[in-house]
């Protein structure tokens, strides 16, 4: 008699609503870390989500953030994201960064 583990372990939880989730490090530049509070911390986010999905979950966190909404850069695991509707699959420890324009001529 064995239990079956694998792939099966995996599947969505109904404890989060039927999504998987996992930690990913934020980051935080320039005006992004003013209006958050801090340089990185770790959220819990749906491993399968659209770009502004992510966005928007960060904004629950830090609101303040929402003031930089139409300026910002995003980055996940170091390549540039659009907001809007691509669907992103992250994986524990992906790092996603908030990027606000920077000023110079």
């Amino acid at each position: 008699r064995r239990r079956r583990r694998g792939p099966a372990a995996e599947g969505s939880s109904p404890r989060d609503g039927g999504s998987m989730r996992c930690q990913v490090s934020v980051l935080y530049f320039a005006r992004s870390a003013e209006l958050a509070g801090l340089r990185c911390e770790t959220l819990s986010v749906p491993r399968e989500i659209t770009s502004l999905q992510l966005w928007e979950e960060i904004v629950k966190v830090h609101p303040r953030l929402a003031l930089i909404r139409d300026q910002v850069i995003f980055a996940v695991r170091q390549e540039y994201v659009l907001l809007g509707d691509q669907l992103l699959v992250l994986q524990p420890g992906d790092e996603v960064a908030i990027i606000p324009p920077i000023s110079g001529g």
